[in-house]
Order: C-alpha cells, then sequence, then structure tokens
C-alpha cells in the first residue's frame, strides 16, 4: 500500500480512537504490541514485569492520544511510551531481594558466587512469533537472535536504567540518536554518552560469560539434546559431566546461587539427584535456546520443578539456567504429568 494511503488510514484510525473507538485504537496498537512486549522484557527481564508494563504502556496511549501529534510514527510513539514505563519499572524492581534457597529434600553445595541479577524470568521462543518481523534500524549492532538470548538480557540487567534504555533503543532496535533523544526528554549529547558507557559495560559481562548459544537449526544441536535428555533422565553423572565445557555456568533465578566450572556443577547436580531423586523431561524453548521442563518421578505422581535453559558453545553445554515451576505455563507445560 503507498505511504500517503498508510497515513490516510492511520489518521482516520487516529480520529476514531480519539472519539472513543476502542475497535480502531485496538487496530492501531495490534501491530506493534508483541514487539513492544519483547522490548519490554529486553529492558526488564522479567516475563510478568514485561507483560505488566506492556498492559500500562496500552493504557497510557489510551489515555494520552489526544498528545499524539503525528511528528513521529505511532511506533515510535508507543516505543517512547513504553521505553519509560520500564524505567519506572526497574528503579522500583532494584529494590526487590533475592529468594532464599527452598527446594525440599536437597542440600546444596556451597555457591561459586553469588548472582547479580536474581530476579530473571524465561520468555517463551513461541511469543517471539511476529514479534522479531519488524527490521531493525540501520544503526542496529546486534542481530535478533543474539538479543533475545539469556545472556544478552542478564547483561543488561546489570547496566543502569538509562543506560539500558539507550542501548536497547539505539543498537537492538536501530533508532537514530536524535529519536532517542526525543524518547527519554534528554539531550543528543547525554544520549551519546550513555551509549557509549552501555556499550563499555555490556562487553565485560558478555565476554565473560560466553554463553551464546548456537542457532536452532544448528545440525549438531539435536544429538547434544538427545544425550543430554539421556543422561539427566537416568540420573547418570559422569555423561552430564561429559557434555559440559570447563567453564559451564549454572544459575537458578531468583535464588542467587551460582556454580561456574565442572566441579562446582557436578556438586550442584549430583545434590539435585540426591536421595535417589530423577527426573523425566520435557522439551520447550527459551530466549531461542534448547529448554526442557523437569518433573520429578515420584510414586503415583509426576510434579513439574521448573524449566532449564540450555546454551550450547561447539559440541558442549556452555550454560544450565534452572527456573522455577511457576513459569511452566507460560510454555503451555502442565503442572505435573501423569504417573506411568
Amino acid at each position: 500500500m503507498p505511504r500517503k494511503a498508510i497515513r490516510v488510514m492511520t489518521g482516520d484510525l487516529v480520529a476514531r480512537a480519539r472519539a472513543g473507538d476502542g475497535g480502531a485504537f485496538s487496530e492501531l496498537t495490534e501491530p506493534h504490541r508483541r514487539e513492544l512486549q519483547v522490548h519490554c522484557y529486553r529492558m526488564l527481564g522479567s516475563y510478568q514485569d514485561a507483560e505488566e508494563a506492556l498492559q500500562e504502556t496500552m493504557l497510557s496511549a489510551w489515555q494520552g492520544l489526544a498528545e499524539f501529534e503525528g511528528r513521529a510514527s505511532l511506533r515510535t510513539w508507543l516505543y517512547r511510551i513504553a521505553t519509560n514505563r520500564c524505567l519506572d519499572a526497574r528503579r522500583a524492581a532494584g529494590r526487590r531481594p533475592p529468594k532464599a534457597w527452598d527446594i525440599p529434600g536437597v542440600v546444596p553445595p556451597e555457591p561459586t558466587r553469588l548472582g547479580e541479577v536474581a530476579w530473571l524470568e524465561p520468555f517463551p521462543d513461541a511469543l517471539f512469533e511476529g514479534a522479531l518481523d519488524a527490521p531493525p534500524g540501520p544503526e542496529a549492532r546486534y542481530e535478533q537472535a543474539q538479543s533475545i538470548s539469556l545472556a544478552f538480557v542478564t547483561a543488561l540487567q546489570l547496566l543502569p536504567p538509562r543506560q539500558v534504555a539507550v542501548l536497547v533503543l539505539r543498537d537492538v532496535l536501530g533508532f537514530q540518536a536524535d529519536e532517542v533523544a526525543r524518547m527519554l526528554d534528554s539531550s543528543l549529547e547525554s544520549v551519546n554518552s550513555a551509549l557509549k558507557r552501555a556499550r563499555a559495560g555490556l562487553q565485560r559481562p558478555l565476554t565473560t560469560a560466553g554463553r551464546k548459544s548456537r542457532p536452532a537449526d544448528s545440525p549438531s544441536e539435536g544429538g547434544i539434546l538427545e544425550k543430554f535428555v539421556s543422561a539427566y533422565e537416568a540420573a547418570d553423572l559422569d555423561e552430564i559431566v561429559a557434555l559440559l565445557t570447563d567453564d559451564v555456568f549454572i544459575s537458578m533465578p531468583p535464588i542467587p546461587y551460582e556454580y561456574e566450572g565442572r566441579d562446582p556443577a557436578l556438586r550442584f547436580i549430583a545434590a539435585l539427584f540426591g536421595a535417589g531423586r530423577t527426573f523425566d523431561l520435557v522439551p520447550t524453548r527459551a530466549n531461542g535456546q534448547p529448554a526442557f521442563g523437569t518433573y520429578l518421578r515420584m510414586a503415583g505422581q509426576r510434579p513439574g520443578t521448573g524449566i532449564l535453559v540450555l546454551s550450547l558453545a561447539g559440541d558442549r553445554i556452555s550454560a544450565i539456567t534452572r527456573f522455577e515451576k511457576y513459569v511452566l505455563p507460560w510454555f503451555g507445560l502442565p503442572a505435573s504429568l501423569p504417573s506411568r
């Protein structure tokens, strides 16, 4: 459709929405809803917080539609609202304490360290469909697959909120510097300075973690995952450890315990399998990475215990991130499996 026709159609929808037509407002905003949700997730690192920020964004847009003057595109205007909602949420979430260890029947080994990012949540791959279709602007520096990985999202949470906003808008979405300055009610100089600091701050955690996962269609991924499932369901520690890189990294937000290296990882996995505990795994995907719902085998039942998200490097597993059982429904997984 010609651009002039699109502008006319958009203008008509805006006029109707301003007059209180909820259907027109939905028609205006629905094409952007999914990508805005992903934007909020990148900034907040939490599926639940992103959903809340998205709802607040849509409410603010509905209530403030009279302020939309059309100088920028509707998409840019919505990103401005969403970014500022996320900045408010980041400041509030900074006061949230980590969670104490509460896995019944498991005594954890001494962690390598306590993580700085406790309140991280996975994002189902199914919800990325359509969200990454909009091509990034010419200023973008990151591939879409990398920008949704757990490593990248985790690293963002270590930056100050305003630096996160600038880096995501500039380097992930590709907005121009002057556009970002207007979105944040800031100066061009301030935006460029924040971007420079954000880029420098982001390199260390990404380089140190080295947790970039292979593409989903990698020919060797299936073989690695098949071996992992076989070893994990058999509680075969030797086979599991053989699949790990020397610097493998295990984390379990919102519990802050982290284990780095094969020996610490071995001790932690051994603790999970203690007292004869065994599990069944159900495949899924999160953040563009392979993942598994975990179900504990018990007499007469198999309750869900959480989700494991894997990062792969070469022919080995470089990171395992464990999330709690409340995330299972987000992936269409049941709270429990039928007993065998």
